[in-house]
């Protein structure tokens, strides 16, 4: 059987039925055909790309900083009046440490042991406010010790009852070394076992170059450095009742006599108000300090420790020039310490980047305000608030905060939109790529 006849082309078969032969193919009309066939199929596909890119979700605005990102005190590097021998360290709160000097080796510390006693105390047995806690009964061994003349000692007898926070008075103020064990054993049971207490703190706190073998600090043994001993201070001072102790000039405790503080720097220096001496022949005069200075409304801690200050022959004359000297930086150091104006109220700051190349400026809405000393150099920062940066806000709507410093120094001012922030336009919205 014949094969069908194949299937005229459109245009040919328009041909045969109108008598009109298929117009001749051309460049021109072939470009014409295929732009009517593709134009709409563009039209469709870019309309498509249009309403996905209108319907994406848009970045999250950022806040970048445009000012310098650190701030320099005028008056180039800090020079305090340094003891002339032994070690000494000197830092402020949440600001930065103010210089060390001497080799840091270790060397024994006498009576500023005890601040390690006191802090364990208090720290597995603490105390908040007024409270007075425990009672603890003086044993045989604190009664026998207090008759020694080789030590500091407080004139405790068998039976006597004192609270917890009696006995860190009579720890710290006059120095107790029989305190000191009475404490350990009552705490661990033998001060043996309360020393590897010690030792562990010691560790946890960072102290690599400390090491502990009594309560008291009368063992020679007993060994640490200033850069040490100042990172216990900067801890045992964020307790309330130690920080309430050590500022003490002196007490009335019901069954001893009024007892007075050994930190003579605590009536003849403006703004001291702690820590703990330490004296002996092998560790010459020591003093742990603190002391206060109160700039912008706020009182700043200031922070050092001086080791090993050996004039004068008996351990009595080498506390009172490790007195002196510390006095002397005490004053150096709360007179180095000032405020300066980083930025001004009104200054831009950085700007909003709405992550479509939209920059909105950000103005600071106060002065900030640092707190250092000549030569310090502090880092700024620019961060957002809680909430994060909104997509459009009227102008003088606060966004973040610009800060300078960390911890308890830090300084900080809210930042606000310097002109209204607007959504990125549907133009941004079309041609972004990310």
């Amino acid at each position: 059987m014949p094969l069908p006849p194949a299937p005229a082309q459109p245009l040919k078969l328009l041909a045969e039925l109108t008598n009109t032969p298929p117009p001749p193919q051309t460049k021109l009309r072939t470009v014409v055909r295929r732009f009517k066939i593709w134009t709409p199929l563009v039209v469709l596909l870019l309309i498509a790309v249009a309403v996905a890119q209108s319907l994406r979700p848009l970045p999250a605005p950022a806040l970048t900083l445009t000012s310098a990102s650190s701030y320099t005190f005028q008056g180039g590097p800090l020079s305090l009046p340094w003891p002339v021998m032994g070690q000494s360290v000197v830092e402020v709160e949440g600001v930065g440490n103010m210089g060390v000097r001497g080799a840091q080796t270790p060397v024994p510390i006498a009576s500023v042991t005890k601040v390690m006693t006191a802090y364990l105390i208090l720290r597995d047995h603490p105390l908040k406010g007024k409270e007075t806690g425990p009672k603890i009964k003086i044993d045989q061994t604190a009664a026998d010790e207090a008759a020694s003349v080789d030590e500091s000692r407080v004139l405790v007898k068998l039976g006597q009852e004192f609270t917890e926070r009696q006995m860190l008075e009579l720890l710290l103020i006059p120095s107790g070394n029989n305190i000191a064990r009475a404490l350990a054993r009552w705490d661990s049971g033998t001060q043996e076992a309360f020393v590897v207490k010690m030792q562990k703190a010691a560790t946890d706190l960072g102290m690599k170059n400390t090491t502990y073998t009594g309560a008291s600090g009368f063992e020679e043994t007993t060994k640490s450095t200033a850069v040490d001993q100042l990172m216990l201070a900067r801890t045992v001072m964020k307790n309330e009742v130690f920080r309430s102790v050590v500022a003490m000039e002196n007490a009335d405790i019901p069954g001893v006599s009024r007892i007075y503080n050994n930190n003579g720097l605590l009536t003849d220096t403006p703004g001291v108000i702690g820590i703990k001496t330490g004296s002996s022949t092998p560790a010459a005069g020591a003093l742990m300090w603190a002391a206060q200075k109160t700039i912008d409304g706020k009182p700043r801690l200031i922070l050092g420790v001086v080791l090993q200050q050996r004039k004068g022959s008996t351990p009595n004359d080498m506390l009172k020039y490790a007195l002196s000297t510390s006095d002397t930086l005490v004053r150096g150091a709360r007179a180095a310490l000032a405020s300066a104006v980083v930025v001004k109220k009104g200054d831009v700051v950085g700007y909003v980047d709405d992550g479509l190349g939209g920059k909105t400026p950000v103005v600071a809405t106060k002065d900030l305000t640092a707190i250092g000393w000549s030569g310090l150099k502090s880092d700024l920062k620019l961060a957002a608030g809680t909430s994060g940066v909104p997509h459009s806000a009227k102008a003088g709507t606060e966004v973040g905060t610009l800060s300078l410093g960390s911890g308890t120094g830090e300084t900080k001012v809210p930042v606000a939109l310097q002109s209204d922030l607007k959504e990125p336009s549907f133009g941004d919205k079309l041609i972004r790529l990310g």
